[in-house]
Parts: C-alpha cells; sequence; structure tokens
C-alpha cells in the first residue's frame, strides 16, 4: 500500500515540474514584398521549473494575396 502512495507521488511531481509544449502558434507575419505574406509558426515551451519560455521548430510558409 505504501509503495503505491509513493509512485502516485512521484508521479504527480514529475507532472508539476516538467515542461509543457503548445503549438504550433504563429510567432511571426511580415511582407515578403511581393504582394504576399510570410508567415512563421513555431512550437512555444514553457519550463515551470525554470520560469523560461523557448520557440523552436519552427516552419516558415508564404501566402500570395490576389485582388479580385
Amino acid at each position: 500500500m505504501v509503495f503505491y502512495k509513493i509512485v502516485i507521488t512521484f508521479s504527480l511531481i514529475s507532472l508539476i515540474v516538467g515542461c509543457t509544449t503548445a503549438g504550433p502558434y504563429i510567432t511571426n507575419i511580415s511582407s515578403d514584398g511581393a504582394n504576399g505574406l510570410n508567415i512563421e509558426k513555431c512550437k512555444v515551451e514553457f519550463n515551470m521549473l525554470l520560469g523560461v519560455i523557448n520557440t523552436g521548430d519552427c516552419i516558415n510558409s508564404s501566402i500570395n494575396l490576389t485582388s479580385s
């Protein structure tokens, strides 16, 4: 019985202390200078232990805008 309490306690602590990852979120939108947009999407990670937010695994996309 004591073993299960210890396992549950360590499991809860690891969930609270660990990192959380979200995304991908749009982190930057800019003009490409040729009637289009450059869009950057990155994953966002929050480390609760250090209180630091990091971005990584970025993907760049281009969208061409036309007028009708």
